[in-house]
């Protein structure tokens, strides 16, 4: 939220190249703050050192797939972030209707730099609705599994929504608040189902969870962007790529909401929902 509307204030008024230099320096400062932090790991404690023949034996990479296919809850939650393949076609629809769409024309500005600045605005959006969408629903779903996994439904409907109505926004206050209720759901959507993975996952299979969960996320958001690209290539307005992949999310919001509903939840003996 703060990143991009800086940039696109900073580029409005001082240029690109000013841009660059900000954000060089952010990263410095995100480094010096990373370098003072701290981890304990309790689960490679008493771990070996690492062999260079375990750099191509993909045993634990088999035996994670298989921990993740014998729980039900798990095998449905670590495709959640795919499903959140809108993420994707943001970056390239918000880039172009920052252009072509809602540039801001205010005081002379030069359109090149109204670009810059309608642009940063509806990133700004977005990351205000990913800032709020966790912040104000946490408190309700807890660690509620149940909860959660409600609220990602709703997510994906508030996806499906946000981008549908974008297609149709006629103003960069409107499409402002369709891209704010459109990531409240996404954000709600990453951090939910990053929170259920966390609870039902064991510590010595949580890092292949996860890498699985980010690889298929990464795999659908990339898809997604370059799809979205090519249309846009193809001449159809970024605003009915919007509405269409708005649209499309309601295909994983029907099959989670399937998953949720029909799964059984049936205890272990360890008490671990599988």
């Amino acid at each position: 939220m703060l990143g991009a509307t800086a940039g696109g204030v900073v580029a409005a008024l001082f240029g690109r190249d000013a841009v660059f230099i900000l954000n060089a320096v952010s990263f410095l400062v995100s480094a010096m703050l990373i370098f003072g932090m701290h981890f304990a790991e309790p689960h490679v404690e008493g771990a070996g050192p690492l062999h260079v023949r375990e750099l191509v034996d993909f045993s634990p990479v088999l035996a994670g797939i298989r921990y993740v296919r014998s729980h039900v809850r798990l095998r449905s939650t670590v495709l959640v972030k795919a499903g959140n393949l809108i993420i994707g076609p943001s970056w390239v629809l918000f880039t172009v209707m920052g252009q072509r769409e809602f540039p801001v024309r205010w005081h002379g500005l030069d359109p090149a730099r109204g670009a810059f600045l309608g642009m940063s605005l509806l990133l700004g959006a977005r990351g205000l609705g990913a800032l709020l969408g966790p912040l104000w629903t946490a408190p309700w779903a807890g660690q509620s599994v149940d909860r959660l996994e409600r609220m990602i439904l709703y997510g994906y409907l508030a996806l499906a929504a946000g981008y549908s109505l974008l297609g149709v926004s006629g103003h960069l206050w409107q499409a402002c608040l369709c891209i704010m209720l459109a990531h409240f759901g996404g954000s709600i959507i990453w951090v939910f189902s990053t929170t259920l993975l966390q609870l039902q996952s064991e510590d010595q299979y949580r890092g292949r969870v996860f890498a699985a969960d980010l690889g298929l996320a990464m795999l659908t958001i990339a898809a997604g962007a370059y799809v979205a690209g090519r249309f846009v290539d193809w001449g159809f307005a970024a605003r009915h790529v919007a509405s269409v992949a708005g649209m499309l999310m309601l295909i994983p919001a029907i099959l989670w909401g399937l998953a949720i509903r029909n799964r059984a939840i049936k205890p272990s003996g360890d008490g671990v929902i599988r």
